[in-house]
This record gives structure tokens, sequence and C-alpha cells, in this order.
């Protein structure tokens, strides 16, 4: 078996919900050794990837992952034996429970991404490993991607017995992972056909055949989930609005520790400071300009990509302190930080309470709607342009910066438009901008202008941490599309007139002096290179934060600020 400290046991969980009853399957991993009435914390993972024949199915091949349709069986998921042997957890005296949402791998029932049958499971099966005659009550949750996003139903949903949550690149709002606000990302269709791949394979036909029958899964089923997610392209309905991780995080008080690549190829920072924002509990985080990896993760050469040591020690840190009542003995920063420059430095809070808001004027203009604007644009080897349209769009560039700056957080912005017909393509992209005129992309949005005739449009771009060196520029763009992000958006072919709007951008306060542990991520440096713009002349005049202040001594805006050690 992968985890030769574990016992292995398999559970049945019942999990009735008002989208249908369902009974999930779960592997157990016990401390070697222990009796059924010795009592630990649990650790508990949710999602889609458990299949004990593997986690993605027959997509194994693309998605990189093994599949083995026939056995022998070797056990339970390997999906996160980096997490339980590299932290230890069995040793420490912790269970670590892997339970299958309804429809995945021996569960039940109809695949409900993060619906009400998926809410169900997660509440379902924390409360039943809280009451374990093995387990002392307290439940944390642990996942990545899809099982980081069953985390987040845990802070918003509080089933008793959940202590303490740690998510890395979650996702906060189902439909901005496929949708910009009706501007289509091949995930619309893309997604919902995976995992129905996934809810379709069966457990390895040398399984136990119960675990197999179980996995049968209804092809209604499966048709639907496509249907709903595919074809559904409005952010309001009712499918998409029950699927908004965001507003159920309000009054939350279960302890979060989250992950987000603020660079993501996958689950970007759309909808980071909202749901942060609405949480109300204890927060950790790390942030930082990364892709879609875990806090562990190597590459070939041993560099971690996010390039942070002791993310195992930390979490643990996190979980002996909620789930045991073991205060921390090692000073830790409550959110640390990774910004464009490859240093990291320590927050109280992300954003950081200093941030303030200050708001700019944009220029008027028109672009021509073709939905096949980039904004990754750059040759990563001669740094020459591959698109001609790069300049695209209506600009409003500022004035060269004439101190530091540090934005930080989700800027807002209006745009007012003007349009002839229905379905017009909207996205707005922020550039640091060199002495030359080209730059690599902070942050976007997207948005499909429905109606024909004015409207303003208002965006909430995403989350970003960026230093901006004195002499550089910022580049604000109106256009028609990010090829990149927003791949199957459909172009109207129509002139879109921008009269204008205006843009929030968050800037730091004080000037972060000090720094904490930690390398540049190993994708920094080729985001850096590729996401590339080239602004055309002129400039506007910009609202521009006052010089960067030293931060008070002994502030939580240093820079190296920790969390005191000895105090829960």
């Amino acid at each position: 078996m992968a985890y030769p400290d574990a016992d292995w046991s398999e559970a049945s969980i019942p999990s009735p919900s008002s989208a249908g009853d369902a009974t999930l399957h779960a592997d157990v991993l016990r401390p070697k050794g222990l009796k059924p009435t010795d009592k630990t914390p649990v650790i508990l993972s949710i999602g889609p990837y458990f299949n004990h024949s593997g986690q993605t199915g027959p997509s194994g091949a693309v998605e990189g992952t093994p599949y083995d349709p026939i056995g022998p069986n070797d056990g339970p998921s390997e999906r996160f034996q980096d997490f339980v042997e590299g932290s230890g957890l069995l040793k420490k005296g912790y269970t670590f429970v892997m339970v299958d949402l309804r429809g995945f791998g021996g569960s039940t029932g109809c695949l409900d991404w993060s619906g009400p049958g998926e809410k169900a499971d997660v509440v379902n099966a924390v409360q039943w490993a809280a009451n374990q005659p093995w387990s002392t009550g307290r439940v944390g949750m642990y996942g990545k991607s899809y099982d980081g996003l069953t985390g987040l139903v845990g802070v918003d949903e509080r089933p008793p017995g959940l202590a303490a949550v740690v998510s890395q690149e979650p996702v906060y709002d189902d439909y901005r992972y496929l949708y910009g606000d009706g501007m289509r990302r091949t995930n619309s269709v893309a997604t919902p056909a995976l995992y129905d791949g996934i809810a379709a394979t069966p457990g390895p036909i040398t399984d136990n055949p119960g675990y197999n029958l179980r996995s049968l899964t209804d092809p209604l089923c499966l048709g639907k989930n496509l249907a709903q997610q595919s074809l559904d392209d409005r952010h309001d309905s009712e499918f998409w609005k029950q699927r908004d991780l965001i507003p159920g995080a309000t009054g939350s008080n279960v302890p979060l520790f989250l992950a987000q690549g603020l660079t993501e190829n996958n689950t970007v920072a759309d909808g980071t400071q909202e749901y942060l924002a609405n949480h109300t509990g204890y927060e950790r985080s790390w942030m930082g300009p990364w892709e879609h990896v875990r806090g562990n993760e190597t590459d070939e050469n041993g560099r971690l990509k996010m390039g942070r040591q002791g993310w195992f020690d930390e979490v643990m840190r996190f979980y002996d302190r909620f789930l045991k009542d073991q205060a921390p003995a090692v000073p830790d920063p409550p959110h640390a930080v990774q910004t464009n420059d490859g240093t990291w430095r320590s927050e109280a809070q992300w954003p950081p309470a200093d941030v303030r808001s200050h708001r700019t004027p944009l220029l008027g203009g028109n672009y021509v709607d073709t939905a096949k604007s980039v904004s990754s644009a750059a040759n990563s080897s001669s740094g020459e342009p591959t698109d001609p349209d790069v300049t695209s769009g209506v600009w409003t560039v500022s004035q060269p910066l004439p101190h530091d700056a540090h934005l930080s957080g989700s800027p807002q912005v209006s745009v007012d438009v003007t349009t002839s017909r229905p379905n017009a393509n909207l996205v707005v992209d922020v550039y640091d901008l060199g002495p030359d005129g080209t730059g690599p992309l902070i942050t976007r949005q997207g948005h499909l202008v429905r109606e024909a005739g004015e409207s303003t449009v208002p965006l909430t771009l995403w989350g970003a941490d960026w230093k901006l060196p004195a002499g550089h520029r910022i580049g604000v763009r109106v256009t028609d599309n990010n090829r990149d992000w927003w791949q199957l958006a459909a172009p109207s072919g129509q002139t879109v007139e921008v009269r204008g709007g205006s843009i929030d951008l968050p800037f730091l306060t004080y000037r972060r002096t000090g720094t904490v542990q930690g390398d540049p991520g190993v994708q920094l440096p080729g985001y850096l290179e590729q996401q590339i713009a080239t602004a055309p002349p002129g400039s506007a005049e910009f609202a521009l934060p006052a010089p960067l202040a030293d931060p008070p001594p002994g502030s939580v805006f240093t820079g190296d600020y920790v969390e005191p050690v000895g105090g829960k």
C-alpha cells in the first residue's frame, strides 16, 4: 500500500440533500496500530479525484495523472500522498480521510458542481468524521483546486466539528471559472466534459465489486451537468448564484489558510479579495506570482515552484493550533506575499490595511470587436511582438511615475460604452510599462455587453500585488478580448465606442522595508517575458499616491511582521 504508516479502511457516509440522496465512499487512513477507540483529530479531503483507478480517469494522459483501470488495487488514492507523508501527519496523531463527492469514485448520486448536493456532501462528510468513535470531534479540511473549492464550501457551510481549512488555488465563484461575465472560456465546455469523464470512470476491475457498482453514474446526470454549465452563460441565473461561494463566506469564523497564485494560469485570483473581505474568521495565506501549483511542489531541478520553504510545517502548525489547541512555537507571517520582483514580505491581512484607492478618469475612443486581441503578445526569446493587435483598444497611459508605487488588491473599473448591437466583448487590462512603452500585464477582467445602446460597465479586476518602479508608467487598455483566457468569445464585429469611465487603483501607503524567507517563484521570469503589451504614445494625468512612507516602527506594515509565538 502507498501509505506504510497507516491502517486503511473504507466507509460509507449517508448524504441526504435537496438535490437527491447519495452514499459517499471514504478511504480512512488511521495511524498504524491505534485501537478503534484511540481518538485523533481528522484532516479530510473531499472531491472528485479520489477514485481508486486514478484521479482523472482516462484523461490522465492529458492531465498528467496516473490511470489504472485494471489493478490490482493497491489501496486508496495517492492524490495527497505528498501531504500525508511529507507532513508526517499520521505519526503526529492525525487521521486522514479522503471522500468521493457524489457521482465520483465509489459514491452514488449525480455530480453537482458545488451545488446543493455537493454542499450537503461536505457537511455530511465533516459531521461524520467529527462523530466517529476514533475522532476527537475536530476536523480540518485540505485540498487544492477542486478539493480546495470544497474547503471553501466548508468555510461557508460551517458544519459542526469543522475547525480549520487549508485551500490551495481554489475557485471562489464557479461561473467565473468558465466565463468572463458572458465571455466564454474553453472551460465552459471542456470543464463539465472533463468531470463527466471522471464521474463515468469505474474503479479498477479487481477492486471490490460493491465499489464499482456504486461508481456507475446515470448517463442522464452527465448530460444534465454538461448542459447546465455549458449552455447557461448568465452570471445572475439561479444555477450560478447557488455556486457563487463569495456571499456564503460572510460572517464565517472558520479559520482559513489560503494559497493563491496571482499570475495563475487556471484558477485565478478572481474573487480572492471579495471572499477574504466577507470571511470574518482567522486567515493565513501564501500569495504570489505562480501558476496552478501546490505549496510543496518542485520543478525538475528541485526548486520550489512557489519559492517558499516549509509549506507542510506551516500547515501542520496551523492544524495543531486549531485542531489540538497547541500554541505555535515558530513565529509565522500571517500572510506571506511574493511580489513581481521575487521578494517575499509579511502582511497582517490582505489586502493590507494601509491600502488607499486612487481614481483616474479613462480616456475615450473606440475599438473593433473582433474578439482576437491578446494580452500575451511577445516572443519569449526575442521579446518582439507576435500579434498585430498588441496596441489595439483604447489606452489611458499615465505620466512616468515620479517615485516607486506598490499596488495591492483588486482594482475597480467603470467603463462607459456605446454599442450598436448586442453582445459586444469588453476587456480591461492594466500593465506595468517600462520607459520603452512595453511591459507585463498586472491584472485584467472581461465582460459581455449584452444590450445595444449606452451602458456603464462596472468591473472588479483580478487580485494583484505589484511593485511599480519610478520612471515606469501605468497603462490601462479597454479592448475586445484576451485570447489566452476567453478563447471562445464570439466577435460581434461592431465598433465599440468608449465614452470614458474611471479606474480605482489600490496603492500601499507605507514602504515595506523588511522581507521574509522565500525565493522567486519559478514561473515568474517566464510570465514577465511573455505577458507583454506595447502602448501607443501619449499619456494622461493619473491620480497617483504620495511617495511611500517609512512604516511606523514595530507596526504590521514593516514587511517582516510575524505573529507572536505561544498564543492561540
